[in-house]
C-alpha cells in the first residue's frame, strides 16, 4: 500500500513538470507618482491623498429623485440583465472545460433476440442481456485540459468585472441623462420667462406708441424680439422630451411612463471628488481588471495549443455482465470487463495545430497590446475628468458673476426707457445679453455636474478588484 501511494505520488508530481506552458506574469506598466492635473478646485480635493469614492457615490449630490432612478436602473436594466447571463454562460463554459479533467462514466444495457439455424438443422431462439459500465479518462500529461480549465476561470472572473463595468456605465449614464433632463428643463424656464417679459415690454411699446411716445419701428423690432423667443421654445422641448425618454429607457421603462417634474440643478449638492493615487487605479477600474483576465485566459490558451502538438494518452475500462437468460444476469461467471490505454501523436493536420499555436500567440500580443492601452485610457479619463471639474467650476462662478452684471445692466436700462432718456434698442440688446447669460449658466452648471459624475466614473466608481458584483 505505501508502494502505491509513493508511486500515486510520484505520478501526480511528474503531472504538474509536464506542463508545456509558461505561468502567467503581470505586465510591467510605470504609473505617475500623483496626477498631472493636480486639485481640480473644491471638486477634486488634495490629490495627494490616497481617498477614493464610496461605491453608492450618487447620494452625495443629495437628490431622492436621482437616488430612486438609479435603483430602479440597477434592478431592471436590461443592459444589466444580459452582462449578468454572460457571467451565468462563463461559469457554464468553466464547468465544461473543467470536465475533462475527471473521468467520463457510461452506463450502458442491451436486450437482443435473435432467431438463427443451429448446427444440425433447425432454427433456434437466443436472447442475449448485456449491461455494461464504461469509464475512460484522458491522462493529462502536458497540462493541455488544466490550461483550458484555467482559461476558461479567467474568463469567467473577467464575465464579473465586465459586469462591474456594465453596472458602473449604467448609473454614469442614468445619473448625467437626469442632469441634462433638468437643465433642459431650466433653460425651458428661462426661456418661457424671457418669453413673457419681452411680451410685457410689447405691451407697454404698444400703449406707448398709441399715445405717440414710441413708433411702429420700436413696437416691430419688440414684436422680432418676442418671436425669436418664442421660436427658441420648440428646439427646447424637443430635447427635454427626448432626453426623458432616454431616462426610461436606462431605468427599464417604457418612455411614456417617466416625467421628470421635479428638482432643479440647484437643489443639488455639489459633492467634493478626492482622486486618490495613480498607482493604485488599477485595482480601482473594473474595465482594466477585465483586460487583465483576458490577458490570462490567452496565455493559459497557448498552452493548450502547444500541448495539442504532443501526444495524447487514453485510458478505457468497462465492465458488465452477459447472458442469455435474464434471471442469471448478475452470476459472477457472466461478468464480462475489458481494460484499454491508448496513444495518439499528431503526425499531419495540415499545418492546422501550427495555426492555432501561432494564432494563440498573435492573440496574446493583441491582448498584451489592448491592456496597455486600458491601462493609459484609464489614466487619461482621470487626468480629463480632473481638469474638467476644475475649469467648469471657474466658469460656473465666473458665469454667475456675468448673470448678475447682465441683470443689472437690463434692470437699469428699463428705467431708462421708461424715463425716455433711451431707446427701444438698447433694451433689446440688454434683454438679449441677460437671456443668453441665464441660459448659458444653467449649461455651465450641468457641465459642471456632469464633469464630476464623469470623474466618479473614471474612478471606478467606488468598485475595488476583489469586491463580489
Amino acid at each position: 500500500m505505501r508502494s502505491w501511494g509513493l508511486l500515486g505520488g510520484f505520478a501526480c508530481a511528474l503531472l504538474a513538470a509536464c506542463s508545456v506552458g509558461s505561468p502567467y506574469r503581470k505586465p510591467e506598466i510605470p504609473l505617475p507618482a500623483t496626477w498631472d492635473a493636480s486639485g481640480a478646485g473644491n471638486s477634486a480635493g488634495d490629490s495627494g491623498q490616497s481617498v477614493w469614492p464610496a461605491t453608492d457615490w450618487w447620494h452625495r449630490f443629495g437628490s431622492y429623485q436621482l437616488d430612486d432612478l438609479i435603483d430602479q436602473a440597477r434592478r431592471a436594466n436590461d443592459d444589466l440583465a444580459a452582462a449578468m447571463a454572460r457571467v451565468q454562460e462563463a461559469d457554464a463554459q468553466l464547468r465544461i472545460a473543467g470536465a475533462p479533467l475527471l473521468p467520463t462514466v457510461d452506463l450502458g444495457a442491451t436486450a437482443t433476440r435473435e432467431r438463427t439455424e443451429i448446427a444440425g438443422g433447425g432454427m433456434g431462439v437466443y436472447n442475449v442481456f448485456s449491461p455494461v459500465l464504461t469509464a475512460s479518462y484522458e491522462l493529462d500529461f502536458w497540462g493541455k485540459n488544466r490550461a483550458a480549465r484555467d482559461a476558461a476561470r479567467a474568463l469567467a472572473v473577467a464575465s464579473r468585472y465586465d459586469r462591474q463595468t456594465v453596472a458602473l456605465t449604467v448609473i454614469s449614464s442614468v445619473a448625467t441623462t437626469y442632469l441634462q433632463a433638468l437643465e433642459l428643463r431650466e433653460r425651458i424656464d428661462v426661456a418661457r420667462q424671457n418669453l413673457e417679459n419681452g411680451r410685457k415690454i410689447l405691451r407697454g411699446l404698444a400703449f406707448q406708441q398709441q399715445v405717440g411716445t414710441a413708433t411702429g419701428l420700436d413696437v416691430a423690432q419688440q414684436e422680432t424680439a418676442v418671436a425669436l423667443l418664442d421660436a427658441a421654445l420648440p428646439p427646447l422641448e424637443q430635447q427635454f422630451r427626448q432626453t426623458v425618454y432616454a431616462l426610461a429607457v436606462l431605468v427599464g421603462k417604457t418612455p411614456e411612463s417617466l416625467d421628470v417634474t421635479d428638482g432643479t440643478l440647484n437643489d443639488l449638492k455639489v459633492p467634493q471628488v478626492v482622486a486618490g493615487l495613480p498607482s493604485e487605479l488599477l485595482t480601482r477600474r473594473p474595465d482594466v481588471a477585465e483586460s487583465e483576465q483576458q490577458l490570462v485566459a490567452a496565455n493559459a490558451d497557448i498552452t493548450v495549443a502547444r500541448a495539442a502538438l504532443f501526444p495524447s494518452i487514453a485510458l478505457t475500462a468497462s465492465g458488465g455482465y452477459e447472458s442469455d437468460v435474464l434471471s442469471s444476469l448478475v452470476n459472477p461467471v457472466n461478468r464480462i470487463y475489458a481494460v484499454s490505454a491508448g496513444l495518439t501523436q499528431p503526425i499531419f493536420h495540415g499545418g492546422a495545430l501550427r495555426g492555432e499555436l501561432a494564432y494563440s500567440k498573435a492573440r496574446y500580443t493583441e491582448l498584451l497590446s489592448d491592456y496597455h492601452k486600458t491601462v493609459l485610457t484609464a489614466l487619461d479619463n482621470v487626468e480629463g475628468a480632473l481638469v474638467a471639474a476644475r475649469q467648469t467650476a471657474v466658469q460656473q462662478k465666473r458665469q454667475t458673476e456675468a448673470v448678475a452684471k447682465a441683470r443689472r445692466a437690463y434692470e437699469f436700462a428699463q428705467a431708462q426707457m421708461s424715463a425716455g432718456t433711451i431707446n427701444v434698442l438698447t433694451v433689446l440688446n440688454t434683454e438679449n445679453a441677460l437671456f443668453s447669460a441665464r441660459d448659458t449658466l444653467v449649461e455651465v452648471q450641468y457641465s459642471h455636474l456632469q464633469a464630476l459624475v464623469d470623474l466618479y466614473t473614471a474612478l471606478g466608481g467606488g468598485w475595488q478588484e476583489g469586491q463580489s458584483g
